[in-house]
């Protein structure tokens, strides 16, 4: 089993990504409350590697959560598909974790995106403003072109095609939809290649290698 010592912040309210944000606890929607803890509040942060689900059981030859972290009852607030890097926010509070994840909190979620080929300002402006995709029209987004971020090597690697160049986007997203990223950039005729979240309300994957956790506290 792999596992990563953790790494306890010290308590902090410039570190806390809610400070002032003003959201509240939201129901689910069954209309309940979201669970209360049992024992003190958990917050882990996760560099998820390429091809591991993001739960802790899954089928014979899966790479799961359960090979990387042995903390116990914890949570992921939101999903990151299996063929996504980077930052997973695990919790065993569901107040947080509705605060992270539910539509009316608007969580801001960073993404590095690398996509084929050159997106044109038009196309950029249209993931901006927003793309009717087939569950509706997204909201806007914050999305930029960046130079390839010096982040770790993928493994298996990217299949990239020859003579047609590579961008990388920072697109940051205040809702969270199936696959929403990768079925916005196909939108524009530029499939993504590779997706990293970068960060997650004030949390980022800096500092985690891919398969390392740590501990932090609000």
């Amino acid at each position: 089993m792999k596992t990563q010592r953790t790494r306890r912040t010290t308590r902090n309210d410039d570190r806390n990504p809610f400070r002032q944000s003003g959201v509240q606890p939201q129901k689910s929607r069954t209309g309940s409350q979201p669970a209360r803890r049992r024992g003190p509040q958990k917050i882990i942060l996760f560099n998820k590697p390429f091809n591991v689900l993001t739960q802790f059981s899954g089928e014979p030859g899966d790479q799961t959560l359960a090979d990387y972290i042995p903390v116990k009852d914890v949570y992921a607030a939101g999903r990151l598909d299996k063929d996504s890097e980077g930052l997973l926010v695990l919790t065993n509070d569901g107040i947080l974790q509705a605060r992270l994840t539910q539509p009316s909190s608007k969580q801001p979620k960073t993404y590095w995106v690398q996509v084929e080929g050159t997106p044109g300002e038009e196309q950029l402006e249209a993931l901006r403003t927003g793309v009717t995709l087939k569950d509706g029209m997204t909201l806007p987004a914050d999305v930029t072109v960046i130079e390839a971020p010096d982040v770790w090597d993928r493994h298996p690697p990217i299949r990239e095609r020859k003579n047609i160049p590579t961008t990388w986007l920072s697109i940051t997203l205040r809702e969270g939809r199936n696959r929403q990223v990768r079925r916005m950039t196909a939108h524009i005729g530029h499939p993504t290649l590779r997706l990293i979240r970068y960060q997650m309300a004030d949390w980022t994957v800096d500092g985690l290698a891919p398969g390392e956790w740590r501990e932090v506290s609000l």
